[in-house]
């Protein structure tokens, strides 16, 4: 399919059908059709993402934890989002794909892919989920699931039963380690912010102490120098005695 002719500005209806109406979706789906219009669907679906991404690094919200928040962090999620959404489609269409097939889909790749891509339009409402510490990756992670879950009954015909206990431990091992990697990240951070306290406290000191050396030296100075003035005197008083 040439881009003239998709219909980018269907995409937010799209987005909308796939959050409310997953099932009707997937099964209506085209399972051909080519790569290219969903792959400019995840797309923009990343550069809403990297957006939203954007606005929570610069309010220190989200996923911003761990990160310095400021202009440039969220100028790199703008950038970095709809480049992880256009690799990452793919990546994750291969994953899934092994594990549909394995589970028993007679689906190709192309279909993979396609399911995979158009469940990019959750990443917009996981990045606001992501503001919730912790339970927001959890949270996400459980969403995906339902979503994957469906798609393979609704497209690759996987028993329910089945895809639920797969695709439920999968996911929580995943979200256990998105927890786990969370935590180490804002450890981290943690541990940065206090390192560089710190060094502002270390900085703090060492100018109170040149402070405090330049004073004892002037006073040092102005006692020799009395000292001086001092001695000079008692020499000419001995001088006018003798």
């Amino acid at each position: 399919m040439e881009s003239r002719n998709i219909n980018f500005a269907a995409m937010p209806q799209t987005a909308i059908t796939v959050i409310t109406k997953p099932g009707d979706f997937f099964q209506s789906m085209p399972r051909t059709g080519g790569f290219l219009e969903p792959l400019l669907f995840a797309v923009v679906m990343g550069v809403i993402a990297g957006i939203i991404y954007a606005v929570l690094s610069l309010l220190g919200l989200g996923q911003a934890a761990g990160q310095s928040p400021g202009m440039m962090a969220g100028l790199g999620m703008i950038i970095f989002m709809p480049i992880a959404a256009a690799v990452g489609s793919f990546i994750g269409a291969a994953i899934l794909f092994v594990i549909w097939k394995i589970l028993g889909s007679q689906e190709n790749y192309e279909t993979a892919y396609r399911c995979c891509a158009y469940l990019m339009a959750l990443s917009p409402v996981t990045a606001v989920i992501s503001v919730i510490p912790y339970a927001g990756g959890i949270i996400s992670m459980a969403i995906y699931i339902f979503y994957v879950v469906t798609v393979s009954v609704a497209v690759h015909q996987i028993p329910a039963q089945k895809a639920w206990i797969v695709f439920g431990i999968i996911g929580v091992v995943l979200a256990l380690i998105g927890v786990f990697s969370e935590y180490r990240a804002r450890d981290m951070s943690s541990s940065m912010d206090r390192w560089r306290q710190v060094g502002e406290e270390y900085r703090a000191s060492a100018r109170d102490m040149e402070k405090s050396a330049r004073e004892m030296s002037e006073e040092a100075e102005e006692m020799a120098k009395q000292f001086k003035e001092q001695a000079e005197e008692a020499r000419k008083q001995a001088e006018e005695n003798q």
